[in-house]
């Protein structure tokens, strides 16, 4: 598959918002009036994860200002790939997709061919999550200088794993891009379907460590069944004040964060994506909602379709080198 530069990516966020003359008479006539019918966001996960819980915090205070019902719709399956195959069918806009970061990564990592952000419009970005690297308290590390040297000593033994929320997805990959500028050998990923289960396998201590959304993880931080040792940000955590970011700890370019947006199908019409974009923010400016996404350790998306568009683009180029470096392939 072809890439499609960063340009393309942000030239479709300023665009995306831009009608094409290839847009069908009947989307382009309705621009003004939509919507004319309930709206769906599709989410490509099972309920309980972090991106359905993004399309959950706005879905009402969307459907208030559209004047509309908003439905959640999960649409389970390939990484995504199958809601946002949805979408991209859809082209009224009365589907719109609710995806996190595995949306940048798959065109990289999937056989077949799988939907690419690079084709749907961006409309605005829902919230952001730092991960944390993770182990269980049983393990001797207590900081990256003695995470490093279990690593290394453990590899050479015996090998060292690490669980994921699933192959070829954001945990792998950030996994994979940490050794890589850390410099620690080889390790074994041990893929789950989704975040939970892994989660539940460190604390368990059936695997020794993982790295995912501070959000997921800062319920066991606190309750002491997991042990943090650096946040990827790029300044720490207020939820976790007290744990240093990688960039404090002198890992190089290595500021990191998964993040949840609200895309419609290609080529939606302007005016649609200014009034869906007026919508999300008013639903993000709500504090019953800003509070709730903080309080979960998360950071408040909202801004332009520009903004999606240029973390879209940014993502969808460093997870593709990493993908290529690292010869990752979702299965």
């Amino acid at each position: 598959m072809k890439a499609t530069s960063r340009r393309e990516i942000l030239k479709m966020a300023a665009a995306g918002t831009a009608v094409s003359a290839l847009c069908p008479a009947a989307v382009l006539a309705q621009g003004s009036q939509w919507p004319t019918k309930a709206v769906s966001l599709l989410v490509g996960y099972p309920p309980g994860g972090l991106t359905d819980a993004g399309a959950r915090f706005i879905s009402v205070g969307l459907a208030s200002s559209l004047g509309q019902t908003v439905f959640v719709e999960n649409k389970a399956g390939a990484s995504g790939n199958i809601a946002a195959g949805e979408v991209q069918r859809t082209p009224d806009g009365h589907k719109l997709l609710v995806a996190n970061t595995s949306f940048t990564i798959n065109p990289h990592t999937f056989a077949s061919p799988s939907p690419s952000p690079t084709e749907f419009t961006p409309i605005g970005l829902i919230l952001e999550s730092q991960l944390v690297l993770c182990v269980n308290p049983a393990s001797p590390a207590k900081n990256l200088k003695e995470f490093v040297a279990w690593v290394k000593a453990e590899s050479a033994a015996k090998g060292f794993s690490y669980a994921s929320s699933g192959n070829g997805g954001n945990t792998h990959l950030a996994m994979e891009y940490f050794r890589e500028r850390t410099g620690l050998p080889s390790m074994s990923q041990v893929p789950y379907k989704g975040s939970a289960p892994a989660i539940q396998d460190v604390v368990g201590n059936q695997l020794p460590c993982m790295m995912d959304a501070a959000s997921l993880l800062i319920p066991f931080i606190n309750t002491g069944k997991l042990r943090p040792i650096l946040v990827t940000g790029s300044a720490r955590l207020p939820a976790l004040p007290d744990v240093p970011t990688a960039t404090e700890l002198g890992i190089k370019d290595f500021v990191v964060t998964v993040f949840v947006g609200l895309w419609g199908p290609p080529k939606l019409p302007a005016d649609i994506v200014r009034k869906v974009n007026t919508a999300l923010n008013a639903a993000l400016a709500d504090p019953t909602v800003s509070n709730l996404i903080k309080k979960n350790g998360d950071l408040v998306g909202g801004g332009t379709p520009e903004r999606l568009g240029t973390l879209t683009a940014d993502n969808y180029k460093l997870w593709g080198e990493v993908a290529r470096r690292n010869n990752i392939k979702a299965i």
